[in-house]
């Protein structure tokens, strides 16, 4: 936050966060959370089976209609926690078995969240950190994680300046969201994965402080055969899972009656990054209360939508990619906001 207030997202909005002021976030620059615990449901390279280590961070610089976590968007719900705190939180995910340490809409709190790594991670954090962002991020903001994050997880909402501005106001979405990205899989590169082994047989008690030299470490072409061999045999492997070590996933949520736009985001996404980044295709949209104004997103995606976006990315080549299977637009997949681990 420079002295003429804050300028950290694209929002610009100035306001005097260190004083008290909120800004466009709805967040001053106290740190505000509103739950740090293992989390089961992101894609399988991240969560794992110990689950990542997500750290729900209050407040956020866009405001989308159809938002999954609006409580905590909206700053409805957060406990304030020091910048202290915070780097005793990531030890103690760690501690608990976290494959990562997940940062789930930090953006409006860098200033803070930075120091705290660095405070962690000269104690002890050796786990990798993913940042999941909504991307609507300023360039600067992503090249000050430059060597801190090893997993960007950005979410890729739109091409279409008329949705952005209508669903998450902010016409410039496309845009900056671009950019963001460009930074990330500049920083991140080519995915790196791991296997992840059983330190006693049939226990579920995972080894997550191997030697980083000791691991193996596997390139995308071998993680998809991988999966791929286990999706025909049915299993789930041998006594070990595969983790992603580093890269960037870039997820796009299909929203219902979008799906020209969708094509539009997984096109620009494959010509210019090809292989080099991982695509997740979600399927989760869950219409929740206050989309009255809204009527054409009152209502799940059907499985015609999804199949033809899957379909289309398919027939554009895709290869690194994750898909959802089956009705997982569900309630149970937003977590209890209950300051646990807070």
């Amino acid at each position: 936050m420079s002295k003429t207030g804050c300028q950290l997202c694209p929002r610009k909005c100035r306001a005097d966060r260190k004083m008290g002021e909120r800004g466009f976030c709805g967040e001053s620059s106290k740190i505000r959370l509103a739950r740090a615990a293992l989390h089961y449901w992101e894609e399988p390279c991240i969560s794992g089976k110990s689950g990542s280590g997500a750290v729900f961070f209050t407040g956020c610089s866009l405001r989308c209609v159809f938002c999954q976590n609006t409580h905590i968007a909206r700053g409805e719900i957060g406990k304030e926690v020091s910048q202290e705190r915070l780097s005793e939180i990531f030890l103690e995910l760690q501690d608990k078995g976290a494959n990562n340490i997940n940062l789930i809409t930090a953006g409006h709190f860098l200033p803070a969240v930075i120091p705290a790594l660095k405070k962690a991670k000269d104690e002890g954090l050796t786990i990798p950190i993913v940042y999941n962002t909504s991307a609507y991020e300023s360039v600067e903001s992503i090249r000050a994680l430059d060597g801190l994050v090893d997993i960007y997880l950005p979410d890729f909402k739109y091409v279409s300046s008329d949705l952005s501005k209508e669903y998450s106001h902010a016409s410039d979405y496309f845009e900056t969201a671009a950019a963001s990205i460009e930074e990330m899989v500049r920083q991140t590169k080519t995915p790196e994965f791991y296997r992840k082994y059983s330190r006693d047989g049939e226990s579920r008690v995972w080894d997550t402080r191997c030697d980083e030299g000791k691991r193996e470490t596997l390139n995308a072409d071998q993680y998809n055969e991988i999966c791929y061999q286990q999706d025909m045999e049915g299993t789930e492997g041998d006594k070990s899972e595969i983790l992603m070590r580093r890269g960037t996933i870039v997820r796009h949520l299909l929203l219902p009656g979008c799906t020209e736009d969708s094509k539009r985001v997984i096109k620009y996404l494959l010509d210019t990054y090809g292989e080099t980044i991982y695509i997740s295709i979600m399927n989760q949209f869950t219409p929740l209360e206050g989309l009255e104004a809204w009527p054409e997103l009152n209502r799940r995606v059907t499985e015609e939508e999804y199949d033809s976006i899957v379909d289309y990315a398919i027939e554009q080549g895709i290869e690194n990619a994750f898909v959802q299977d089956g009705d997982v637009a569900e309630e149970s997949f937003i977590p209890a906001f209950d300051y646990e681990g807070v």
